[in-house]
């Protein structure tokens, strides 16, 4: 019987490594979404003080990295809610300050490099506030700090360039996959930075292990010269 050729039944062996391809990206695009993001949200009560300590809420931040902050005062008579935005670096360089805030105050900064951003609050009470009162006083703080991918606005950036919907999450996610590589980088850079100081450290290390050696040996012989000397004028030996 003559052999045909069937159309029919199992596609080509050289099509199987493709046929999971699309999964495989899905499930690659999947963990992109859900990586953790530098975004923090938190809530607290300030107490109010006539001469208040600032509290501070402190997240990192890459060099150049755009810093969304967010405030949300609740009410509170005779008090005045003061918000700070600095650095972690011994300075305390100050990127914005803001004197009595009310309501929703929203801030943005550009990162100057790699580090801590701090926002910090105080609550002054009012001079005609007796200390006992004072005590009791206190506003409560909705803060919302986003960092980097998560502090662009994108339905604004679709807006503007008539993006649709999959470009704007593939956009989205080319910020999310910049945020992975400058991790990297920076990962990259403090492991070097390790690497040489734990280089140094065994220079040094193996350095002064052959101070102490020649010192001994040296300690030693002096010590021989010094015995024989020693037994010679006593005539212990010849």
């Amino acid at each position: 019987m003559a052999r045909r050729n069937s159309r029919s039944g199992q596609s080509p062996s050289f099509f199987s490594p493709f046929s999971s391809f699309p999964s495989l990206a899905c499930l690659f695009l999947a963990f992109l979404c859900v990586l953790p993001s530098p975004a923090q949200a938190i809530k607290f009560e300030l107490p109010a003080s006539r001469y208040p300590i600032p509290k501070c809420i402190w997240n990192n931040a890459h060099e150049h990295a755009l810093v969304i902050v967010t405030a949300n005062v609740g009410p509170g008579s005779k008090q005045r809610v003061d918000i700070e935005v600095v650095d972690g670096s011994e300075h305390r360089n100050v990127y914005l300050n803001k004197r009595g805030i009310t309501g929703e105050t929203r801030l943005a900064i550009t990162s100057h490099s790699e580090g801590e951003i701090g926002v910090c609050f105080k609550n002054t009470v009012d001079a005609t506030v007796s200390t006992n009162d004072a005590n009791k006083l206190s506003r409560v703080i909705d803060l919302d700090v986003d960092i980097g991918a998560d502090a662009i606005d994108y339905n604004a950036i679709a807006n503007q360039e008539s993006l649709s919907a999959l470009e704007t999450e593939m956009r989205k996610l080319e910020g999310v996959v910049k945020e992975i590589s400058d991790e990297l980088g920076y990962l990259k850079k403090r492991e070097s930075r390790f690497r040489d100081t734990n280089e140094s450290t065994k220079d040094r290390v193996q350095g002064f292990a052959l101070f102490t050696i020649v010192c001994l040996v040296a300690l030693g012989v002096w010590q021989i010269f010094h015995l024989r000397s020693f037994f010679r004028r006593k005539y212990l030996i010849d």
